[in-house]
């Protein structure tokens, strides 16, 4: 009798998918605290498709996903039910600040391992599965499979910022932007916001997945954000990138001081320079909370990949809109979207 992980390379498997849907959801909740490695999430499985571990990378310098995962199966005793290993990322293949990911795998009695994206890395693509082939491992890979696109879009839109910055050298830049119902982004006088408490828990929730902050000194001398995440718990002991778009003197000294205390704090004074700024730091995600001037000169320079608007209705209700340069968007992963991926495009905050 055939093992679970012996089914054609052609069709993933229910169970398979299932699988993949764990890895992303663990690895999701690490988001924002791993750069500039990238979250990953492995699933062990035993030869009837039985989930044996989950587990995902914690944050740089610790054990990648597939380590971890091995650590715990022998922690449980269940090391040699493996049968099948479900990444959501090819293996690493190379020492790094840890052990290659390959090696984890290969000390175990696995068959079949089942890869979500390739490694966009262009130093070492393909050198993890190749790797495992070699020693005889079956590998299959998400992107051959004729019924696993909505599989394989997570495992990209989970991968999208390190992608980006494997390729492109910079963080993936998400711009948020809140109109009340007459287009304006001015709060009432005397409020900071106008948004609902969701939105507000939105909008701390994408501060903690990110791995810095974008805004201007006229947000600055207006607000005087802390831009710190509160309203959802963060990531321990997290210290994060703030770029600054503006001169360093028009920042209030006593401002200044109470955010480097969270932040390494970078000043912009040309919008030009933004890239190389933020190609200079660890980051592989940030977002950008400034006015209106800000935001049109990142579209003037073409310098975000998507684009959130949190667009209050005449009643009050908050209604959130995606638009993005790219064919996936690690947005596509918040709650939020998934409630109504039938539209990915509009949908009512609740």
């Amino acid at each position: 009798m055939n093992s679970f992980s012996q089914i054609s390379r052609q069709i993933m498997p229910e169970r398979i998918g299932a699988a993949f849907h764990l890895a992303v959801a663990e690895a999701w909740s690490f988001v924002g605290r791993t750069a500039p490695n990238p979250p990953v999430g492995c699933v062990l499985l035993d030869a009837q498709g039985d989930v044996l571990v989950v587990a995902a990378h914690h944050q740089a310098g610790s054990a990648h996903a597939e380590r971890l995962a091995v650590e715990q199966a022998r922690a449980l005793g269940v090391v040699e039910r493996i049968d099948t290993a479900v990444v959501t990322l090819e293996p690493c293949n190379h020492t790094g600040r840890t052990p290659p990911c390959t090696e984890a795998l290969l000390s175990t009695p696995v068959k079949t391992v089942w890869i979500g994206c390739a490694d966009p890395n262009p130093h070492v693509q393909g050198g993890g599965a190749a790797r495992l082939e070699h020693e005889g491992i079956t590998v299959n890979r998400l992107w051959q499979c004729m019924n696993a696109a909505a599989t394989y879009a997570r495992c990209r839109a989970l991968l999208a910022p390190f992608a980006m910055r494997m390729t492109h050298g910079r963080p993936w830049v998400t711009v948020k932007q809140a109109l009340d119902s007459k287009g304006s982004m001015v709060p009432p006088k005397g409020q900071k916001t106008f948004t609902t408490p969701a939105s507000l828990r939105l909008a701390h929730t994408l501060r903690r997945v990110t791995d810095g902050i974008v805004t201007a000194t006229g947000t600055v001398l207006a607000d005087r954000p802390t831009l710190t995440v509160r309203h959802v718990e963060d990531h321990p002991e997290r210290r994060r990138l703030l770029v600054v778009c503006g001169q360093e003197k028009h920042a209030p000294a006593e401002w200044l001081a109470s955010v480097s205390a969270a932040f390494d704090v970078r000043f912009c004074p040309d919008i030009a320079q933004l890239p190389d700024i933020l190609a200079q730091s660890d980051a592989l995600w940030v977002l950008v909370e400034a006015g209106p001037t800000l935001l049109e000169a990142l579209k003037t320079h073409n310098l975000w990949d998507d684009w959130l608007t949190i667009r209050q209705d005449a009643s009050g209700q908050d209604h959130l809109a995606v638009s993005t340069q790219h064919d996936v968007t690690p947005l596509s992963l918040f709650p939020e979207w998934v409630r109504c991926a039938q539209e990915q495009v509009c949908f009512p905050v609740s």
